[in-house]
């Protein structure tokens, strides 16, 4: 009995620091979405119009882009050791058919942004995402250091 309840206690103990976690990683998600919008429309100097038109349609490419990603990954995860050369190839062929899919998605995208912003913002979006990720590496890095 008393080890159950031993259990019980410690289950209970660690509910509000998986809470915690979860919260954290939420705010943290939204935070680094809210510096990306700050930081994209800073570079690409979105007026209010633009930026209005814009930011609906650049994140639904966004999460269009991130599942065809997603299933890529997929793929690459489901390679093992049994695999056989039939198999092998029927990958290599659905690997190709989503990332013709991503261009495919890239190239609709791109035909609707720049009825929305011009084509230099819109060719400057294009290393935005990668400038973004540097800058965000840099800051972390830059907070590392002053901590040692």
């Amino acid at each position: 009995m008393r080890t159950i309840l031993f259990y019980i206690l410690i289950l209970c103990a660690g509910i509000p620091s998986y809470a915690q976690k979860e919260t954290t990683s939420r705010y943290n998600q939204e935070k680094l979405e809210s510096a990306k919008v700050a930081f994209v429309t800073k570079r690409l100097n979105l007026s209010p119009q633009q930026a209005e038109k814009f930011w609906p349609l650049y994140n639904q490419h966004n999460e269009e882009r991130r599942n065809l990603m997603r299933q890529i990954n997929e793929l690459s995860k489901a390679v093992n050791d049994q695999i056989d050369d039939k198999q092998a190839l029927e990958l290599i062929n659905r690997k190709f058919e989503l990332k013709k899919e991503i261009l495919d998605l890239e190239n609709a995208f791109t035909k609707k942004i720049v009825e929305i912003i011009s084509p230099v913002q819109a060719i400057k979006l294009s290393d935005l995402n990668r400038d973004f990720a540097r800058h965000i590496y840099r800051m972390q890095k830059g907070k590392k250091g002053n901590n040692d």
